[in-house]
């Protein structure tokens, strides 16, 4: 049994009308797809198939959470999944699948595998960056990303430092906006070339 037959539709043995079925997605199904980002998964997609004239058409939707690292502390982060697909599929001549939402599929095929439109459907609900809501991320690492901000210079700050700046106060982690740039140290280096220009 291949990786993904679960996930077949033998759309040739069909008979026209509306078709309901479901399909689970968990941890393995990640592994499968060779996914290092997704720690554990629990989730559901179901799929309502209307067949008729030769045309199949999917309307699938996926719920449940998926797990992946905090970009701050690296803790956990389970991420709510709600999201939809639809694609149109017929048979032709030729594979083709130039549109994000037609696909054909030579007449030779007699199912259509969908692990991968389930696979990218879920990584697309998913934001590039994953960070826990205000004061939940973990306490020490947080305490460690604010120490190790404080002794580095402006210069080295990067994209990842523009977000938001971290204080504990009471015990908690809280979040603060880093100052805007009117507020921010002045580069040493150009305060030198300034005393240069006003010494001419």
């Amino acid at each position: 049994m291949g990786k993904f037959t679960d996930y077949k539709l033998q759309l040739k043995s069909l008979p026209e009308g509306v078709h309901k079925m479901s399909f689970k997605m968990g941890k393995p199904f990640f592994i499968n797809m060779d996914n290092t980002d997704i720690h554990d998964a629990n989730l559901v997609a179901d799929l309502e198939l209307t067949y008729r004239n030769g045309i199949y058409d999917l309307n699938f939707h996926i719920t449940g959470e998926v797990v992946v690292l905090c970009d701050r502390c690296l803790d956990d982060l389970v991420f709510p999944i709600d999201t939809t697909y639809h694609i149109v599929v017929r048979y032709g001549d030729k594979y083709n699948d130039e549109g994000d939402e037609y696909l054909e599929i030579p007449e030779s095929d007699t199912y259509l595998n969908v692990a991968y439109m389930l696979y990218d459907t879920v990584a697309l609900a998913i934001p590039i960056k994953h960070v826990h809501p205000l004061g939940k991320c973990n306490r020490q690492m947080s305490a460690l990303l604010k120490k190790h901000r404080s002794e580095r210079q402006p210069d080295e700050i990067d994209d990842f430092d523009s977000d938001a700046d971290f204080e504990i106060e009471g015990g908690d982690v809280i979040e603060t906006d880093i100052p805007s740039s009117d507020e921010e140290k002045t580069d040493p280096r150009w305060d030198k070339l300034k005393n240069l220009k006003s010494e001419e």
